[in-house]
């Protein structure tokens, strides 16, 4: 018999869980747009004062005084863990689900300030800066998101029918807890190249674009 690819299995996980994958995103981008809208709710007192920290910041990038490269890369890589650890561990729990669905709504509500902050302070050289600075490292943090809470709900679920339905499950607990755990390696992985974006590469091209400030 033909041995199954990789690229099966992932598409038949997205096909067996494609509806939990689109309220997944739904929610995160449900906090993308009320992230937005908290900026447009903010006085101007306190718009102006994020703003001056935020142009000590680039004052301090011009004069190359940021942080070192090493320390960001870390602080990213303990942050990002911690986050996707807790949504792994939650999908354990089986009473922590609603919690992930708050901690994706929460990253996007992230994303959705820091975005509109820019561009709504900034104007065009706000969107330039979320480009260079927000969209390297979330190309492959959000999907990271994404994925780990879809899959934590699917675990979560899964646990749920096992626990109180007694469906008949043709696995052992342990093999579909195993692939459990390797997706949450491989999330990992995604988190690591994104902080490597983070703090080696947005630096360098903020660096350049903070000239123009």
């Amino acid at each position: 018999m033909r041995k199954t690819s990789y690229k099966e299995i992932f598409l038949r996980h997205v096909k067996d869980h494609l509806s939990i994958y689109v309220f997944v995103f739904v929610l995160f981008l449900i906090g993308v747009i009320f992230g937005a809208i908290i900026v447009n709710s903010m006085t101007m007192t306190q718009k102006e004062d994020l703003y001056y920290y935020l142009s000590r910041f680039f004052g301090q990038l011009s004069d190359g005084k940021q942080a070192s490269a090493s320390d960001m890369f870390w602080q990213s890589v303990f942050h990002n863990v911690k986050y996707l650890g807790l949504m792994w561990i939650l999908g354990i729990s089986v009473i922590g689900m609603p919690v992930i669905f708050i901690m994706v709504f929460l990253k996007g509500i992230v994303v959705g300030f820091t975005v509109g902050f820019l561009v709504n302070q900034m104007g065009m050289n706000g969107f330039f800066l979320s480009f260079i600075a927000v969209l390297p490292q979330n190309v492959l943090l959000i999907p990271a998101y994404i994925i780990m809470g879809t899959v934590a709900i699917a675990f979560s679920l899964r646990l749920i029918r096992q626990l109180f339905v007694k469906r008949s499950i043709n696995e052992a607990p342990i093999q579909w807890f195993g692939r459990y755990a390797l997706v949450f390696i491989l999330i990992l992985i995604l988190s690591f190249l994104s902080s490597v974006f983070e703090a080696f590469v947005s630096p360098l091209l903020m660096e350049k674009l903070a000239a123009y400030f």
